[in-house]
């Protein structure tokens, strides 16, 4: 059971990934992004995730340096997540993407680096790229977002090495059910962005009364029934007591019937695009 912040899962190539981390959507540059990083590591978070299409990764590299050294921990002991954007993916282009981003973040490494999206005619050659990055040892582990069973099939028909991630939307009105199960049984490890629905759960009727019951917020039932499910999750916050409060899941446990009572309440709904029909 996963019952503290640095708790990890163990992706299919050996590489622990914690269950638990910050995301930075829509975060801008500048000092409240730098101090939410910051504040993250030193509260005890050790998964950052950000996107080159988020263009915070220079504010997100020196957060991440800040936080090394308020924290006292090595690099080693944080796990750094970026992707490259749709425009970039391409085989040559891919790799410089990659290069970008590190430069930006200031890091000599990723611990994973994704597909942002499944771009048609793309993702294959991005993917090939992502390949050559991992076997040359520059990114411990390589994955998607926001692909579907079709996605990932198509991909693994020509891979060498199996993506170890699939970062998707996933919360109570989107559990993805089938691919989540598609891809449990391919070793690759379903990790949920969006986990709260942008804000539009909190006040469910049906999430408050669990809460008030385990004296947690709703939102803290959220991330609950996210690790009870085996899903890593990256809860975006810029505010501290937000960023201590996300992560003060793991000193209470959602029963059977409460997990199936959350489960009951998707209705695939989305509030990010659909991965089958994008346009960007």
């Amino acid at each position: 059971m996963v019952n503290n912040l640095q708790a990890t899962t163990t992706l299919h190539n050996g590489v622990k990934m914690p269950w638990f981390g910050i995301g930075v959507f829509k975060v801008e540059e500048g000092p409240v992004l730098v101090n939410a990083v910051k504040t993250a590591i030193k509260q005890g978070y050790r998964s950052v995730d950000t996107a080159a299409i988020y263009e915070n990764e220079e504010g997100v590299g020196q957060g991440i340096q800040e936080g090394l050294k308020e924290a006292g921990i090595s690099r080693e002991e944080l796990f750094v997540t970026s992707k490259v954007w749709n425009a970039d993916l391409g085989y040559e282009s891919t790799i410089a993407a990659y290069e970008t981003s590190l430069k930006k973040l200031g890091l000599e490494y990723l611990d994973l680096y994704l597909i942002h999206w499944p771009v048609e005619g793309k993702y294959k050659d991005a993917w090939r790229a992502l390949e050559t990055l991992y076997k040359e040892g520059l990114v411990k582990a390589i994955g998607v977002s926001n692909f579907q069973i079709h996605h990932l099939e198509e991909l693994m028909k020509d891979a060498e090495i199996m993506p170890m991630v699939n970062q998707v939307e996933y919360h109570p009105r989107l559990t993805q059910k089938e691919l989540q199960a598609f891809c449990q049984d391919n070793g690759i490890q379903l990790e949920a962005w969006s986990p709260l629905m942008q804000g539009q759960l909190l006040d469910n009727d049906v999430l408050q009364e669990m809460a008030n019951k385990h004296n947690k917020s709703a939102a803290q039932i959220i991330l609950r029934w996210d690790l009870q499910n085996g899903v890593v999750t990256i809860p975006k916050s810029t505010k501290e007591h937000r960023i201590v409060e996300n992560a003060n899941v793991f000193d209470f446990e959602l029963t059977k019937e409460e997990m199936e009572i959350i489960d009951g309440l998707n209705q695939n709904l989305r509030v990010g695009p659909d991965p089958d029909n994008f346009d960007f």
